[in-house]
């Protein structure tokens, strides 16, 4: 349906991540992936979604003046947002772990920023997804990092994996976003463009 609304556009989807690129196939729309190294350092004084919109930012700064009349953009970045601090992707199996153990029998925020740009405009969505924990002993947790190495995912973990299955007592908003993009405010804001 959207797909031949927006045959005019071409949709270029700057993530390397496989959860993005499969959301857009399941959005049924045609896109070209498109990838820059782009270095996701933010000012220190930034919170929460303030992390999230800065970076989606960055990104599509990158490919700033090298845009044609009918492409639109879409990139996009997730944290975890936790006692007052981000959680990004963890760099070895003990962060992963504290960072899980963290979270254990508590609620945290799962914060998506999408930057959509044209080569005239720039749009910025976000959305906040709470999830709340089971409380989760040493062995499941040590045995998902194990077995599953999340070290590609924002807070440590995949709400769609072994982990959310087990882990996950309650999410409040978007399930996807959880994922790393909230297709639904995606969606419509696509529908806006025709």
């Amino acid at each position: 349906m959207l797909k031949e609304k927006l045959k005019k556009y071409k949709i270029i989807l700057a993530s390397g991540s496989p959860r993005r690129q499969q959301f857009f196939k399941d959005l049924d729309l045609d896109f070209e992936i498109r990838l820059k190294d782009v270095e996701e350092i933010y000012p220190p004084e930034l919170k929460a979604v303030e992390i999230t919109d800065y970076l989606a930012e960055l990104k599509a700064k990158a490919f700033e003046g090298e845009l044609k009349e009918n492409e639109i953009l879409v990139t996009s970045d997730t944290i975890v947002w936790h006692q007052n601090k981000a959680l990004g992707k963890p760099k070895n199996a003990d962060e992963a772990f504290s960072m899980i153990k963290s979270m254990s029998g508590t609620t945290h925020d799962v914060i998506t920023s999408v930057c959509f740009k044209t080569n005239q405009s720039s749009t910025l969505l976000h959305d906040i997804t709470k999830v709340t924990f089971n409380d989760l002993s040493d062995e499941a947790i040590l045995y998902y990092i194990e077995n599953y190495k999340p070290y590609d995912k924002a807070g440590a973990y995949g709400i769609q994996e072994w982990f959310g299955f087990m882990a996950v007592a309650k999410v409040e908003g978007s399930y996807t976003n959880v994922m790393g993009l909230p297709t639904a405010k995606v969606y419509d804001f696509l529908t806006t463009l025709v």
